[in-house]
C-alpha cells in the first residue's frame, strides 16, 4: 500500500497513523517536533514558530508557539489513546538564518525555539530520540510513522535519516 503524505504547514499540527508519512517544509527557525508512539504506531507533527505565547498576547494560533503547540500535540495523542510513557520525539529546525551583528538574545529564535522545545519535552518526560538542530540552512522533514523515522532533507547538506 502506497504512504500518503500529511502535510503540516507553519504554525500547524497534523496527526497520522501508517501507512501516512508526516512532512513539514520550510523549516528555519522554526522547529518540527515529532511525537510517536512506539507502540501503537501514531504520530503526531507540530511546526513552531516561536518559543513562548506569552511573549505575543495575540497568541490565536496555539501551534505557532513552542509551549502551547507541543502541549496540544501532546493532549491530542493522550485523547487518541497513547499512553504518556509511549511517547518518543524527534526534533528537527532551529537554525540561525542569519548573521547577527548584536549579541541580542531576542534575535537568536532558533536556538531559542529550541531550547523552549527541549525544556518543554522534558517537563513532559518525553524522551528526546534524535535531533537535529542549528546551523545555518533550512530543513525539509518527513516522518514516517510505520518505521519511525525521520528524514531530514537539506540544501547543500544533503538527506539524514534519524
Amino acid at each position: 500500500m502506497e504512504s500518503k503524505l500529511i502535510r503540516v504547514g507553519m504554525a500547524d499540527m497534523k496527526i497520522g497513523y501508517p501507512p501516512e508519512r508526516l512532512i513539514t517544509i520550510g523549516l528555519g527557525s522554526c522547529v518540527g517536533i515529532v511525537l510517536y508512539d512506539k507502540y501503537l504506531t501514531i504520530a503526531g507533527m507540530v511546526h513552531i514558530m516561536l518559543p513562548k505565547s506569552k511573549e505575543n498576547m495575540s497568541g490565536q494560533n496555539i501551534w505557532k508557539f513552542a509551549d502551547t503547540g507541543i502541549y496540544s500535540l501532546f493532549s491530542d495523542l493522550i485523547k487518541k489513546g497513547v499512553k504518556k510513557e509511549n511517547l518518543l520525539s524527534k526534533i528537527a529546525g532551529g537554525a540561525q538564518m542569519f548573521s547577527l551583528k548584536s549579541n541580542n538574545d531576542t534575535l537568536k529564535i532558533g536556538e531559542r525555539n529550541v531550547e523552549a522545545v527541549k525544556n518543554l519535552l522534558d517537563s513532559l518526560n518525553i524522551k528526546i530520540t534524535a535531533e537535529d538542530v542549528g546551523g545555518n540552512y533550512g530543513r525539509t522533514i518527513e516522518f514516517d510513522i510505520e518505521r519511525g523515522i525521520l528524514k531530514v532533507k537539506t540544501i547543500g547538506f544533503g538527506e539524514k535519516i534519524l
